[in-house]
C-alpha cells in the first residue's frame, strides 16, 4: 500500500456526500449510474433493506471512493464499491473493503455476495484477491450492452 492508500480516512456516508458521489460514479463508466434520490434512500436507517455506505477520502477531504451494502442477513449484498480512476491500485479500494466487511459482520453478516459484469476482469480479479470465490452465472443479466453477471461470494469462517 502506498501513502494515499494508508492515508486514506474511511467514514460513513453523510447526505452532504451526495452530489460529490454522484459526480464520482458519473466519471467512472463501470459505476452504477444511480440517481442521486437511490443515494439518498442508501441512507436512510429505516430503509428495508438497511445498508451500510461508506466513503473513502484522502488526506484533503477529496472523495477517492464509497461502498454501498445491503444487509439480507445473514448475508450482505456488495452493491457498489467505486474507487476514482486516478486512485486505483493504491490500496483504496482494499481499504474502503475492509471497513465496510467489519461494518457487515458487526450487523451479522456471515456472507458476502455480489454480481460484477463477466468483462469487468480487473473488477472479478480485485474481488478474488479478497477472497471472493465465484458461485454462478447469470446469463444475460446486464443491458446496455446485453452481457452475464458473475456471481461471487465471501464467506467468514
Amino acid at each position: 500500500m502506498n501513502a494515499e492508500g494508508a492515508s486514506t480516512q474511511i467514514r460513513s456516508m453523510t447526505a452532504g456526500d451526495l452530489q460529490r458521489v454522484v459526480e464520482l460514479a458519473a466519471a467512472l463508466p463501470e459505476a452504477p449510474q444511480w440517481p442521486e434520490s437511490a443515494y439518498r434512500q442508501a441512507l436512510r436507517m429505516e430503509s428495508s433493506p438497511r445498508r451500510v455506505a461508506l466513503i473513502a477520502e484522502d488526506g484533503r477531504a477529496s472523495l477517492t471512493g464509497f461502498a454501498i451494502a445491503s444487509l439480507l442477513l445473514p448475508q450482505a449484498e456488495l452493491e457498489t464499491i467505486a474507487v476514482a480512476a486516478e486512485s486505483r491500485r493504491r490500496g483504496v479500494g482494499r481499504r474502503l473493503f475492509s471497513a465496510l466487511a467489519t461494518h457487515l459482520r458487526a450487523e451479522g453478516a456471515s456472507e458476502i455476495w455480489l454480481e460484477v459484469r463477466a468483462s469487468n476482469q480487473p473488477a472479478i480479479a480485485f474481488y478474488r484477491s479478497l477472497g471472493f470465490v465465484q458461485t454462478g452465472l447469470r446469463r444475460g443479466y446486464y443491458a446496455d450492452p446485453i452481457e452475464d453477471a458473475v456471481q461471487m461470494a465471501l464467506r467468514s469462517n
